[in-house]
């Protein structure tokens, strides 16, 4: 205390000082000699580089309105107006404060229409300034695309030098956020005019191109439709892809190229089984899964790969026996590490501040892997013992966590054999399941509900479960049916009970529980036909004809009036749900995946 008591003075001394320069450079913008302004200006560019406070100070005190007014002036000389411009692109690199404070002052309106004028050199310099003030998430995207002529000026600059290729496809690929900003840019000729651009002799004008492709064709299917019957310099636009995924290429060009055609063959422009997916850009992806690569490539190659292969199961078979996939998204929950060599403490210090990306990213995956095949589901999941690991990760204080944990674990008991149900419910354990089933966050709730609905499929799961839990599984059930929940919870509960009612001996769990069946009878008689209908299918899972002890349950079931209410459901007024009702007999058990 003393030490910093004795130093007090001096620290104030020096903030004053340094306020007090700030306000000279701001002075000199005044002055009536051009040169004397000019000169400021550059002093003043050479003052704030790399001094955040400098240019904080320099803010407040009003620089950047004056700075914008002399870059206006047609009076003004380019090389002061390019010093403007210059000097406010190395202010908007300070803090987002500044950014703010820069839009507040409309910079961007400001140095669009500087993008006017026909001298290169002050062009490059607004661009550059754009860009800097672009790629900042606290700027609004939707000024980009506010005036009609700005967009087609971009694309006529795109010919000028290296530099405005650089700063203006870094501009599209940073604010092309939403279908329309596609469909704006796509109508202006993005394609054609960005296309030539990723055979350029400069690296940083390739890689910004390749990234304007990627937003382009993110779930387009217009674009991705356009893009592959590109030809740049006679080759295919695919191939030149190809080409960017190649080993020797830059790890940011291998994977922005594999997500580039990935979002073609989401959209449907280049099929599954085609060779430049299956030979290259899934390999491509798992390759970018492995430990040797930063995390957030990690990240990134784990997420585009689930999303690749998420709708087709021969993409999912290649990918779980491609370069120990299963292994290495093992490792992804193993982040932070702890134990780490002194020299790669930065890199442990940014894997503990986005250790989370890195567990999402292996969740989403494993998801897509054991979502559509039973073999690849008992590979992902007992041999890596992943199931653990997701288990636990489903008793995080994160809300994100444990609906992403259980969202996976449904996913696997999807259709999933005994031995794989047996490891869930073993791992998970019925304290968790149970307090999983009263979690306040609604989207566990319902995956914890789509987990049990899964677990209790085909009669042989349904019956050795319910042996084995059947008593806290009908009390969670009766909770969840008393308490205040959305329709959507209750119609999966109610889809739970129909699963139960189909099993040999656990439709005896509901038979002698006259608490539960009442509840089934009044949500036949509710107001919500989802509910009347989940109701009704429990019903006719327990009355159907040809199972032991049907007519001692029918007979039960008309004591308690439910042959009634299925009488007035089936005489409803309109002639679909009255058809709805007849067919509810003989419809299967839902199951739940997704």
């Amino acid at each position: 205390v003393k030490c910093i008591l004795t130093c007090l003075p001096y620290l104030l001394k020096l903030e004053n000082e340094v306020t007090a320069t700030s306000r000279h450079y701001v002075d000199r913008l005044f002055d009536p000699d051009p040169l004397k302004v000019l000169q400021g200006v550059i002093d003043m560019k050479n003052a704030v580089i790399g001094n955040n406070k400098q240019k904080a100070n320099l803010i407040v005190l009003g620089a950047v309105p004056r700075l914008l007014y002399l870059l206006q002036q047609s009076s003004s000389s380019l090389r002061l107006r390019s010093e403007c411009a210059v000097v406010l692109g190395s202010l908007a690199m300070g803090t987002e404060n500044n950014i703010k404070s820069l839009v507040d002052c409309h910079i961007i309106p400001t140095l669009l229409q500087g993008l006017l004028c026909q001298d290169l050199i002050f062009i490059e310099a607004c661009l550059r300034c754009l860009r800097t003030v672009f790629i900042s998430p606290v700027t609004p995207v939707q000024l980009l695309y506010t005036d009609p002529a700005v967009i087609p000026r971009l694309m006529s600059l795109l010919g000028s030098s290296q530099r405005t290729q650089e700063y203006i496809t870094q501009i599209f690929s940073h604010c092309c956020k939403t279908p329309e900003h596609q469909t704006v840019l796509f109508n202006h000729g993005a394609i054609q005019n960005i296309a030539p651009l990723l055979i350029s002799p400069s690296y940083k004008v390739r890689m910004q191109a390749l990234k304007c492709f990627s937003v382009l064709a993110h779930e387009n299917t217009q674009v991705s439709m356009t893009l592959v019957n590109v030809l740049v310099d006679g080759e295919l636009l695919t191939q030149v892809f190809v080409k960017m995924m190649q080993r020797d290429q830059p790890v940011e060009m291998q994977l922005t190229a594999a997500k580039c055609l990935t979002y073609m063959c989401r959209a449907g422009a280049i099929r599954t089984d085609d060779g430049c997916i299956v030979l290259k850009t899934l390999p491509c992806l798992v390759r970018m899964c492995s430990k040797e690569h930063l995390l957030e490539e990690r990240v990134e190659g784990a997420e585009t790969l689930a999303y690749l292969m998420e709708p087709d199961v021969e993409l999912q078979r290649i990918a779980s026996t491609t370069d120990h996939l299963v292994s290495m998204l093992a490792d992804y929950f193993k982040y932070p590490s702890s134990v780490s060599a002194i020299t790669d403490i930065k890199r442990l210090d940014y894997d503990l501040k986005h250790a989370h990306e890195l567990r999402q990213a292996a969740f989403k995956l494993y998801a897509s892997l054991g979502s559509n095949d039973e073999d690849i589901r008992k590979k992902p999941i007992l041999e890596s013992g992943v199931i653990e690991l997701l288990c636990s990760l489903t008793q995080s204080d994160s809300p994100a966590l444990r609906v992403n944990g259980i969202w996976a674990l449904m996913n696997m008991a999807f259709q999933a054999d005994q031995k794989v149900k047996v490891e869930i419910v073993r791992c998970l354990g019925t304290e968790q399941l149970f307090r999983l089933l009263s979690d306040p966050d609604t989207n566990v709730l319902m995956k914890t509900l789509g987990l049990l609905r899964n677990l209790l499929s085909t009669r042989p799961h349904i019956d050795q479960i319910m042996s084995s839990h059947g008593k806290q599984i009908m009390q969670a059930v009766t909770l969840i049916l008393e308490a205040e929940h959305s329709v959507e919870v209750k119609e999966q509960t109610l889809c739970i009970l129909a699963n139960v009612a189909d099993g040999n001996t656990a439709k005896a769990l509901i038979m002698t529980n006259d608490d539960v069946l009442q509840k089934v009878k009044y949500y036949m008689g509710h107001s919500n036909v989802k509910l009347q209908l989940a109701a009704t299918f429990c019903i006719s899972n327990l009355i159907w004809n040809e199972e032991d002890g049907s007519q001692e349950r029918q007979d039960k079931l008309r004591e308690m009036g439910f042959v009634d209410i299925l009488h007035k459901l089936t005489q409803a007024s309109d002639p679909n749900l009255s058809d709805r009702w007849a067919r509810a007999a003989n419809t299967d058990r839902c199951r739940q995946k997704g």
